[in-house]
C-alpha cells in the first residue's frame, strides 16, 4: 500500500548495465553528464556518481553533477554527505528548489524537524511537484508542530521489544496503543511511509490534522491522504512520543485482512528508527535499538544461509534493491510488504519484456489502498530479489504501475509479502541492507 507520485518518462537501454567503472570514471568530457544521467536513470547509481564526481572535481562550479550526487547520496542514506552536497548545489544555484527539498529530507530523515522546516522556506509545499510526486509527508505545518520537542523520542526499558502477530496469514497484525488508549490493530506495511491512521479512528484519538495530499495506490487509484501527528504510539514494552502519522480510511480493509477491525498501520518510517525484523518464522516483529548489540535472530545462522541485499531509500520511504524477472536483464524492485496475496507485482511493460501471461480468466475483485479494484493474476517463473531466489511465485496486475518512472530511474515493480513470508527479514537502515534468514 504505497503512496503519491507523478511519472517522469525516461528511456533506459539495457546496454548500460554492462558498462564498466573503469569506462566510466574516464568520462570527464561535457557529454558525460550525458552518460551519468543515463546511468543513473538505469539504476547504477555507484557508477553514475562516478561521472558526476569526476565532472564536479574538473568544474567545482557544475550544478548538475554537485546536485546528483547529492540526489544519490540521499538515496544511499548518507545523510551527512547529502546535506554538504545540497548545501553546496543551493550555492550555485540558490533559487533552484530541488535541492532545498531533498535536504529537508536529509534532516527530517535525522529527525532534525527544524533544519527541515528551515530548508523549505519560501516553499508551497501543495504546489512543488518534486515534493507532492516523492516527499508528500514534507509537509510545512506538521514540521513546525514540534517545535521544541524530538520526533519519534523512545521511552522504555531494555534492548529490544516485540510484538507477537495476532496473524500474518494475509499480511502481519499486531496490537499497538496509540495516546495511551486501549490496544489497536494495526497491520505492517513498508509500502507504507509514516504511521497511517484510519480516518475514523484518527479523529476518535484526538490525532492533529495539518493538510491533505492526493495518495496514489495500486492500479494507480487515488485517495485524500491528511498529515498529521500523535501524542504516542506504544508498541511492545516502548512507547513512541511526538509521533508523525498519515491520515486515510483503512477500516475498509478489515475483512480482507481477517480482523474484526484495522485501525491504522505500522509503515517504513517507524521501522527505520530501530533494527527491525519481520520474523515471520517465529510470528512477531522484533525492534531493537539501533545502538544494541545484534540479537540472535540478526547473527548469521551456523548454516551460513543468511542472505544480504543492498538497498536504497527512493522518496520518504521507497526501499528498493537489485532483483530479476526471468531472464531479462536485471532492474530495481521496490521492497513492498504490504503487498497482499502476491509475491510480486510487476509494470506492464515488464510483463510484455519477460513474456509473461496473464491469466484474465481468473481475474477476482479485491480491496486496495483507495476502494476496489480488479486484479488479474501471472506466474512469474524465475525470480530473484539480491540472491534470494523464487520460482513459480504468483503475481497480480491490477492496472498500471505508477512508480514505474517517479524517480528518475526505472522501478521495474514490487516485491510482496508472500515473497519475504518464508523468512526472518531485518531492515538495516545503518549499512542498507536487508538480511533474509531461512527457518
Amino acid at each position: 500500500m504505497t503512496f503519491l507520485r507523478y511519472g517522469m518518462a525516461m528511456a533506459i537501454t539495457h546496454s548500460l548495465c554492462s558498462f564498466s567503472l573503469a569506462e566510466a570514471s574516464s568520462q570527464a568530457s561535457p557529454a558525460g553528464i550525458d552518460l551519468a544521467n543515463k546511468l543513473f536513470q538505469a539504476g547504477k547509481f555507484t557508477e553514475a556518481a562516478k561521472v558526476y564526481s569526476r565532472i564536479a572535481t574538473d568544474n567545482p562550479q557544475d550544478y548538475s553533477a554537485t546536485v546528483q550526487l547529492g540526489r544519490i547520496a540521499l538515496l544511499s542514506n548518507r545523510l551527512k554527505d547529502a546535506q554538504v552536497l545540497l548545501q553546496k548545489a543551493l550555492a550555485l544555484q540558490p533559487d533552484d528548489t530541488d535541492p532545498k527539498v531533498m535536504l529537508a529530507e536529509a534532516f527530517y530523515r535525522e529527525d532534525n524537524f527544524e533544519k527541515a522546516g528551515d530548508a523549505l522556506n519560501g516553499i508551497d509545499v501543495s504546489t512543488n511537484q518534486l515534493v507532492i510526486s516523492q516527499y508528500p509527508t514534507l509537509n510545512t505545518a506538521k514540521i513546525a508542530s514540534f517545535k521544541g520537542q524530538t520526533p519519534y523520542e523512545v521511552e522504555g526499558n531494555g534492548e529490544v521489544t516485540r510484538l507477537k502477530f495476532v496473524t500474518s496469514k494475509v499480511l502481519p497484525v499486531v496490537t499497538v496503543r496509540i495516546n495511551d488508549g486501549e490496544e489497536v490493530t494495526f497491520f505492517i506495511d513498508t509500502g507504507n511511509s509514516e504511521v497511517a491512521l484510519d480516518t475514523d479512528f484518527a479523529k476518535e484519538v484526538g490525532a492533529k490534522f495539518f493538510g491533505a495530499v492526493k495518495g496514489t495506490f495500486s492500479g494507480g487509484q487515488t485517495t485524500e491522504v491528511q498529515n498529521g501527528r500523535a501524542d504516542s504510539i506504544t508498541v511492545g514494552d516502548w512507547t513512541v512520543k511526538n509521533l508523525p502519522v498519515i491520515v486515510l480510511p483503512l477500516r475498509q480493509v478489515s475483512e480482507p485482512l481477517g480482523v474484526k477491525r484495522i485501525d491504522g498501520c505500522i509503515g517504513t518510517n517507524l521501522l527505520y528508527h530501530f533494527l527491525a525484523t519481520l520474523d515471520y518464522p517465529h510470528n512477531e516483529l522484533v525492534l531493537a535499538r539501533k545502538t544494541a548489540q545484534p540479537p540472535k535472530q540478526f547473527t548469521p545462522t551456523s548454516s551460513g544461509k543468511r542472505t544480504a541485499v543492498p538497498i536504497w531509500i527512493a522518496g520518504d520511504h521507497f526501499m528498493v534493491g537489485w532483483g530479476r524477472v526471468e531472464t531479462i536483464p536485471p532492474s530495481l524492485l521496490f521492497v513492498d510488504t504490504g503487498l497482499a496475496g502476491a509475491g510480486v507485482k510487476l509494470a506492464e511493460s515488464v510483463i510484455k519484456e519477460a513474456k509473461i501471461k496473464l491469466e484474465k480468466d481468473k481475474a477476482t475483485q479485491g480491496a486496495g489502498g483507495a476502494g476496489q479494484l480488479t486484479t488479474i493474476p501471472y506466474v512469474v517463473h524465475h525470480l530473484s530479489f539480491g540472491s534470494l531466489q523464487q520460482t513459480n511465485v504468483l503475481g497480480l496486475y491490477d492496472g498500471p504501475f505508477p512508480w514505474e518512472e517517479t524517480f528518475g530511474f526505472h522501478l521495474a515493480g514490487m516485491v510482496g509479502h508472500d515473497f519475504f513470508h518464508h523468512y526472518s527479514v531485518t531492515f538495516d537502515f545503518e549499512n542498507m541492507k536487508i538480511l533474509c534468514s531461512p527457518p
